[in-house]
C-alpha cells in the first residue's frame, strides 16, 4: 500500500490533533545524532513494511523514522493484526544498521527498544510501563495489567533492522480491540501529547542504542540486560510458554540470559531458556 501524505483538512477530531512534523524534525534531527529524517504519513498499511521496502531499495539510511497517523494493516508478533482509530496512538518504525555489533547480538534490539519506550513514556506521560517478555508494553488500568503497545523487529537485507513500535495513546474503553487492551489515557497519563511522547521515546532510544553499540552489543556491559530485567513484569511470575511445534512449558520465569532469552524453571527443577514463543502470565510466583 502506498503511504498517503498528510492532507490539509486533518482536524476532524480536535481531541486527536495531527503530529507536527516540522516540530518533530527540529527536536530530533541534529548534526551527529542518530535520527537523520522524520517522515509522517496520513495512512499506510504498515510502517514496518514500508521502511523495509525503502531500505532494501536503497532509499532509506540508518536513522530514518517513518510515522503513520493511521495503520490499516499493522502487524505484531506471530502476524497478529494491530489497528486503532486515526491519530489515537503512535505508530512508527526506525531503521538501524548496527554494523559494529555481531549479528548474534541483534536479538537484543527489540528488548532495547522496549526499555527505551518504557523509559520515555514514564518520563513524558507519567505512566509506569512494564515489559512483558519479549516485546509487549503493559500499563495498569483499574488495578489490572493491560497491553498498551508492542514492538516488532524485521531484517532489511543483510545489514539493517527495522524496529516498529505501536502504542495506544488516547483509545477509550469502547475503542479497544479486545477487553485486555489498554491505553496511556486509560492508565491516567499526565500527558497524551503525541509529539512530546514521540520525542521522548526516540531520544531515549537513541541514548540506549548508542550505549549498546558502543559496548559492541554486550548486554551486560551496556547495562541493558540489568535494566530490562528490572522493568520486566514477566520475571518472578508463573508463566506458560507456547513454543514452536505445539509444545508448551509451565514454570517460573527466573531470568533473562545473555542472549535475551527468558529462562523458565519448571517443577522438575530444570531451567530452560526460551528464545521464541508466546508467553502467558498465569500468576505471581
Amino acid at each position: 500500500m502506498t503511504p498517503r501524505e498528510p492532507s490539509e483538512n486533518r482536524w476532524s477530531d480536535l481531541d486527536r490533533p495531527p503530529l507536527n512534523v516540522m516540530s518533530l524534525r527540529r527536536g530530533l534531527v541534529r548534526e551527529g545524532g542518530l535520527w537523520r529524517g522524520v517522515e509522517v504519513v496520513r495512512s499506510t498499511g504498515s510502517t514496518n513494511s514500508d521502511l523495509v521496502a525503502l531500505a532494501v531499495a536503497g532509499k532509506a539510511e540508518e536513522g530514518a523514522v517513518l510515522v503513520a497517523e493511521e495503520q490499516t494493516a499493522g502487524r505484531g508478533r506471530l502476524d497478529r493484526q494491530w489497528s486503532a482509530p486515526p491519530r489515537s496512538g503512535l505508530f512508527f518504525s526506525v531503521l538501524l544498521r548496527p554494523a559494529e555489533v555481531p549479528v548474534a547480538r541483534w536479538g537484543w534490539l527489540p528488548l532495547l527498544t522496549g526499555v527505551a519506550v518504557a523509559t520515555g513514556l514514564s518520563r513524558a506521560a507519567g505512566v509506569d510501563t512494564a515489559l512483558k517478555w519479549p516485546n509487549d508494553l503493559l500499563v495498569t488500568v483499574g488495578g489490572e495489567e493491560r497491553k498498551a503497545g508492542g514492538i516488532l523487529a524485521e531484517r532489511a537485507g543483510d545489514d539493517m533492522v527495522v524496529l516498529g513500535v505501536g502504542i495506544n495513546v488516547t483509545l477509550r474503553e469502547d475503542e479497544l480491540p479486545v477487553p485486555q487492551a489498554g491505553s496511556l489515557a486509560l492508565a491516567n497519563a499526565v500527558s497524551t501529547d503525541r509529539d512530546t511522547l514521540l520525542r521522548a521515546v526516540l531520544r531515549t532510544l537513541e541514548d540506549w542504542y548508542g550505549r549498546w553499540r558502543a559496548a559492541g552489543g554486550d548486554p551486560a556491559a551496556s547495562g541493558l540486560q540489568e535494566t530490562y530485567a528490572a522493568g520486566c513484569a514477566t520475571l518472578g511470575r508463573t508463566v506458560r510458554a507456547e513454543l514452536p511445534g505445539d509444545r508448551s512449558l509451565i514454570g517460573e520465569a527466573v531470568a533473562i540470559d545473555g542472549d535475551g532469552r527468558l529462562v523458565i524453571a519448571t517443577e522438575e527443577g530444570v531451567q530452560e531458556p526460551v528464545g521464541a514463543g508466546d508467553i502467558v502470565h498465569l500468576r505471581l510466583a
